[in-house]
């Protein structure tokens, strides 16, 4: 009785001393080393499910729109799956095109191929047209290249084995990103359907492990996410759209080809340079030498503007984040992570960015003293 009522006016609570500690230690053991098994098991499909997240975070504003404007129904499962499937017909259908454009081109090749090993390699017309040194290039061409004997032997450096070797390397490479890619969508779906769910209860968790100051970086993060791919996607297409155009009036072959290249290749900053100066060498080979130069000083003004005037102000202006982190974020994380790199390197920085302004703000009390 006595130990009842001891026990009943104790103001310690009832889990409190060793053995209570000694759980709490165990729980963190446990999900800890869950968590690492659970990460160990997946990490096969981590790009696939940071792919789906970054997707649903670009694409939720849209997504958002379209659900106000017609409501999900008790089992929300026709929007998401319009949503996915429209997701997928985007990446799908250049990929589509870029293979009946190789196709059509494989005919092109094999009959070069086959020129090359009866004739030679003939001499461009550029060589012509160089300013000096036109002779010498264009006479070490000829005796080089130009015979039957050096395109017999150019053609059979490349071996069987090695042919066979990268075309089993190529597919087994195209395998495992389509299986990557069905996972991305799957896990895709899954998040435009229950996606305030989910960023309700990661909000929940922020809030719970860090207080306040998680929850701020965390939408940092998405914010960042947003300013990224507005900064690099939208302003990447609107490089690739201007130059396409450039390209089909310089009479570059393929315009429309090169210019979904370029589009791609100006998301990641200095991209864009390695196509359209392609472009101007198909246009040199060909002997058009002024076209050439209006493709190099059009792509010139077009990135320099992109780089230094838009995409400041679409990333920066949204992330509150210097562009210069910006650019160190986006180059760190494409040499780190790959073309996931473009979006997580811009939301680290940027979070980190905001926890050291927090860190370094100067209440009242923290300001140094005055001197006199």
């Amino acid at each position: 009785m006595d130990r009842t009522l001891r026990a009943a006016n104790d103001p310690r609570p009832a889990d409190s001393g060793p053995q209570a500690r000694s759980q709490g230690t165990a729980r963190v053991a446990l999900v800890l080393a869950l968590s690492a098994l659970g990460i160990w098991i997946l990490h096969g499909f981590l790009p696939a499910l940071v792919w789906a997240v970054i997707l649903a975070i670009a694409l939720g504003p849209l997504y958002a729109r379209a659900e106000r404007r017609w409501p999900p129904g008790g089992h929300n499962i026709l929007l998401p799956a319009l949503a996915t499937l429209l997701v997928a017909l985007v990446f799908l259908a250049p990929l589509v095109v870029l293979g009946v454009q190789a196709a059509r081109e494989a005919h092109d090749v094999l009959d070069f191929v086959r020129s090359a090993e009866t004739n030679g390699i003939p001499a461009p017309d550029v060589l012509r047209h160089l300013p000096f040194g036109a002779a010498q290039a264009t006479a070490w061409w000829t005796e080089t290249l130009s015979h039957p004997e050096a395109g017999t032997e150019l053609l059979h450096r490349l071996d069987n084995a090695s042919v066979i070797g990268l075309s089993r390397n190529l597919g087994r490479e195209v395998v495992r990103r389509s299986v990557l890619f069905g996972f991305t969508l799957v896990a895709l779906f899954f998040l435009f359907r229950d996606g305030r769910a989910v960023a309700s209860q990661v909000l929940i968790a922020c809030n719970r492990l860090f207080g306040p100051r998680g929850e701020r970086v965390a939408r940092q993060m998405v914010a960042s996410v947003h300013g990224t791919v507005d900064g690099l996607v939208l302003v990447g297409l609107g490089e690739g759209v201007i130059l396409g155009i450039v390209y089909y009036f310089a009479g570059v072959p393929h315009p429309v080809l090169l210019g979904a290249l370029t589009a791609v290749a100006a998301m990641i900053p200095f991209g864009a340079p390695l196509i359209f100066g392609i472009a101007a060498l198909i246009l040199l080979a060909a002997g058009s030498v002024v076209p050439a130069i209006v493709v190099v000083a059009a792509g010139f003004v077009v990135t320099f503007v992109a780089d230094h005037f838009v995409r400041p102000v679409l990333i920066g202006g949204t992330t509150r984040l210097p562009f210069l982190w910006v650019l160190l974020g986006i180059l760190g994380g494409v040499e780190t992570f790959g073309l996931l790199g473009l979006f997580l390197g811009p939301a680290v920085m940027a979070a980190l960015v905001l926890l050291w302004r927090e860190f370094t703000e100067t209440s009242a009390g923290d300001r140094p003293a005055e001197t006199a």
